[in-house]
């Protein structure tokens, strides 16, 4: 599980991007780049990070499912998500 304030970091990345995202764009297609250096950095798309939604973990994220493949594989073996199942031949 990562950290708590790893987790609230991104989370709060996500409220500027989604914030700013009209003005960013706007001042972009404006050409207006001395304005668009003066908006907070966090505000900037690229610097999201996909992380899972329930633990956190930054690395085997499935953006399908939106959680990592730790918790995909264990919610799949305890039938938590619709229409998937383990391959058994």
């Amino acid at each position: 599980m990562a950290k708590k304030s790893v987790i609230a970091r991104e989370k709060k990345r996500q409220r500027l991007v989604a914030k700013f995202a009209d003005l960013r764009k706007k001042l972009k297609e404006e050409g207006d780049f001395d304005a668009l250096d003066k908006l907070p950095r966090n505000s900037s798309s690229v610097r999201l990070h996909n992380r899972c939604l329930l633990t956190g973990r930054p690395k085997g994220y499935m953006r399908k499912f939106g959680i990592c493949r730790v918790k995909f594989r264990e919610m799949a073996l305890y039938g938590k998500i619709p229409g998937i199942t383990k391959a058994s031949w």
